[in-house]
């Protein structure tokens, strides 16, 4: 076959180099690399599995068979969550192994409070370039999460993006399945004006408000991640660090007695969003703001930028991770049970006629 002629009548001349073969390596994708780290993963997620569990990790799809013994009329309960900002403070400090239990733990409290068990976990990690010790230390929190609130880490995704995320950066997020029978759900359906308020401590920040904090410690008051602040008492990347605390076996306890109409897990929003989302029609709360000890760390958080108090109870939980509802006549009770674990609890507030808002005192 005779090459075609240009227009000049010219041939047109093939090059006799030929070209390098282009790899997904070469496009930042290290499949080999992503390989190894499946292998490490797979280790680890081993290790939070039970008799349930019917797969292996690296199928289309986990396989989880329900207890219908134990269940005998189940409702499944799922929620997905992510890490936010907070991942930025990790990424500065270069410690890994604690966001993994702040996205189970997350996930595990907005099930529990609605009665349900965690049963089992996937989570998504996405990255630029991957590490894998990184993302070794990142699903190993993810495991220790679900063995310590029972739950199978049976699936996942840890995806590779050059050019998305900056070197060093991931996202993570998570997705949990859990299950309570149809006549233990917890609704909030049956609290009742006059029932009584009773708030359990956070760790500190856990998962919500990061990005106004990390704007007020390091830009604002230009603190380094390792520097000590005394009036935090601890460094700003370690008390921003704190794990996101699991209420799962208090919940338990606590619902073990029926002493309890609704419970709200304070998370984004803090009480001023959150308590409203248990309450029926026609109720509203009444916050006291002096019945709990507010943690330093909000305090110098509001001193830094003036922040305005409508804002703070907008933005940050204040030092109270857990809202449990109950009747006035069985307080006595609930607080039993709480002082039995040796839980920290405070009267905080009463339900009120109103249309859903908390109204601070």
């Amino acid at each position: 076959m005779t090459a075609r002629p240009t227009r000049s009548g010219s041939p047109v001349k093939r090059s006799s180099t030929a070209k390098r073969p282009v790899s997904y390596a070469d496009a930042g994708v290290d499949i080999s690399s992503g390989d190894r780290t499946k292998q490490r993963i797979k280790m680890l997620a081993r290790k939070t599995f039970n008799k349930q569990v019917l797969s292996e990790i690296g199928g289309f799809g986990g396989l989880f068979a329900l207890d219908l013994e134990k269940y005998p009329q189940p409702v499944l309960v799922s929620s997905t969550d992510g890490v936010g900002t907070k991942l930025k403070v990790a990424f500065e400090l270069g410690v890994h192994h604690t966001v993994g239990q702040d996205l189970v733990n997350h996930c595990v409290n907005d099930i529990a409070v609605q009665g349900a068990t965690p049963l089992f976990f996937l989570d998504y990690l996405a990255t630029g370039r991957l590490d894998d010790t990184t993302v070794e230390q990142v699903v190993q929190g993810i495991a220790e999460g679900c063995k310590a609130n029972g739950c199978a880490l049976i699936g996942g995704e840890t995806a590779q993006m050059p050019g998305f995320y900056a070197d060093g950066e991931y996202d993570l997020a998570g997705t949990i399945v859990g299950a309570v029978n149809r006549d233990r759900i917890i609704t909030g359906e049956g609290i009742e004006a006059g029932d009584v308020l009773i708030g359990l401590p956070s760790n500190g920040l856990h998962t919500n408000g990061y990005s106004l904090a990390r704007k007020l410690l390091f830009e604002i008051a230009r603190y380094g991640p390792d520097q000590y602040v005394n009036e935090l008492k601890d460094k700003a990347g370690a008390a921003l660090m704190r794990t996101h605390r699991s209420y799962l076996s208090i919940i338990r306890k606590l619902l073990s007695g029926d002493s309890v109409r609704g419970l709200a897990h304070i998370t984004g929003g803090g009480i001023t969003d959150n308590l409203p989302r248990i309450l029926p029609k026609g109720l509203g709360a009444s916050v006291e703001l002096a019945s709990w000890p507010v943690p330093p760390l909000f305090e110098h958080l509001r001193e830094l930028g003036s922040v305005e108090q409508d804002e703070m109870l907008r933005t940050f939980n204040m030092g109270v991770g857990l809202i449990a509802v109950v009747p006035a006549e069985q307080v006595k009770k609930a607080k039993a049970v709480l002082n039995r674990a040796n839980e920290r609890h405070h009267i905080i507030g009463r339900v009120v006629y109103g249309d859903r808002t908390v109204v601070y005192s």
